[in-house]
Formats: structure tokens, sequence, C-alpha cells
């Protein structure tokens, strides 16, 4: 079980070691409340690339107490850069993971090979219930939260599980998230971002509709959508051939920019 101490905290990742053909890292980077866990096997272990799956301070078997914005997350995975000293990768976000990786690819271009935003959006607003619950109540807030995540396809046995995953949280720790989420906004920079830049949508997704997605999809520059047909917010899980088949594509094209490790 790899970890580094970073920021006086202990990290865990899980790192799978692929036939590196000269390519940059992948770095897996999950959403609020979750941990590495949200990946599964068909996106941990793409083939021809080294893939991290990190847990985020304070979230699954890290340490720490988690961050208050998505500019302080965006820092702390500049810093997980470095000390895997990597100067250049493809960053993968689901949800508040998505937000995390925009604003890495708006503040630091040079490192960014290519960007995939998993339900996601440009402006997270995070309904006041929720963030009441999550403050309040965390056992409800997760009972909402697990009502509204999942596509109307998703196995009993998924949601189950998905749902453990959350309440493993602390409180504080997810509504801090969700906070950070509520704050978030680029519409007006999505312009800006110059990476290519993958976006995938599951079209029964209730948190992050599909009109987020190609709101994004209109504005960067260099993107292109996918959208899964009945998959809710989990689309990674409850559709991971197509999301992993999409994403080993993109990474084939996109890996071997100039400057990678």
């Amino acid at each position: 079980m790899p970890y580094l101490d970073l920021k006086n905290e202990r990290i865990y990742y899980a790192l799978y070691r692929g036939r590196m053909l000269g390519g940059c890292p992948i770095i897996l980077i999950h959403g609020a409340g979750e941990n590495h866990l949200v990946w599964p096997a068909g996106l941990r272990r793409l083939p021809n690339a080294s893939v991290y799956a990190i847990d985020l301070p304070g979230h699954g078997k890290s340490s720490g107490g988690g961050c208050r914005s998505v500019d302080e997350y965006v820092t702390w995975v500049t810093a997980f850069l470095n000390a895997i000293d990597a100067r250049r990768a493809i960053l993968i976000g689901h949800s508040m993971g998505g937000a995390i990786v925009q604003l890495f690819g708006l503040t630091h271009p040079d490192q960014a090979a290519g960007l995939v935003l998993i339900a996601t959006g440009a402006k997270l607003r995070v309904s006041p219930k929720i963030l009441q619950l999550s403050h309040n109540d965390l056992p409800s807030a997760v009972e909402l939260v697990s009502s509204l995540e999942w596509g109307p396809n998703a196995p009993a046995q998924i949601v189950r599980l998905g749902k453990q995953q959350l309440l493993d949280n602390r409180p504080d720790i997810m509504y801090h998230d969700y906070l950070a989420c509520d704050a978030f906004d680029t519409t007006a920079r999505l312009n800006e971002i110059k990476a290519p830049t993958l976006i995938v949508s599951g079209t029964a997704d209730q948190l992050t509709p599909p009109k987020y997605a190609a709101f994004m999809a209109e504005r960067i520059p260099h993107a292109r959508l996918v959208s899964v047909p009945d998959a809710g917010h989990m689309v990674q899980i409850e559709a991971e051939t197509v999301v992993a088949y999409e994403v080993e594509q993109f990474v084939h094209e996109n890996e071997h920019g100039p400057g990678d490790r």
C-alpha cells in the first residue's frame, strides 16, 4: 500500500504500473466525500500507463482535514505531482474531482497533458438541503445523495457499497467538500483551457445533468463529449467498459506531448 508524506499528512494512493511507452502518468481524482475506490479496475489499471488513484487529504486512507476550496485542492494536487516527480500528467476527475481538474488545467497549463472531466460541471451548486444535512445529519445527507447519484439500472449491491463509502466519511469532510463545490465556478474561463479534454456524462445524471457537460463541451476549445445512455452520476462505475474504452483512446492520443516524463 503506497503512502507518501505530503504537507504533514500521510497520503494514500493506489498505483498501477502498466508497460510504460514513454507517456506521462495518469492521476485519478475522486469527488466530494469519495475515495480512490470510486474508480473501477478498468480505469485504475489502464494498459501502457502508470495510474495513480489518490485519496485526497482527509478521505479514504489519507490523514488530514481535507481542503476548504477547490483552489486549495489544486494546490495540493500540484504538490502531489511534484512529490512523484511528474512534470506533466493526464488528470481525470469525477464530480468535485472534475472541478479540481478544470482549475488545474487553467492554472497549470504546462503540466496538463490532458484532462478528463467525468460527471461534473463548470459550476457545481449544491442544494441547500444537502448542505444543511451534511452539516447536521450525515446519514440523512447520504440517503438523499444516494437517491440522486445512481442511474435506473445500477445494481442494488453497488448502490449499497456507494452509500457505505459516503457514510464512512467524517461529517466535516463531507460538509466542506460540498461547500467547496458550491463556491466553484469556471463558467467564464472555460475557453482558456488549452489542454485536450474528454468530457463524459451520463444521460440519467441528476446531480450534474447532461446540460452541464454540453455547456463545457461547447466552450472548451479542444473538447470531445461522450454521453452514456441511462448512466447516472456514477457513470464510471455504472458503465465501466464504455468509460474505460473512451479514456484509453484519449490517453493513447495525448500521452506523448513535449516534455512528458
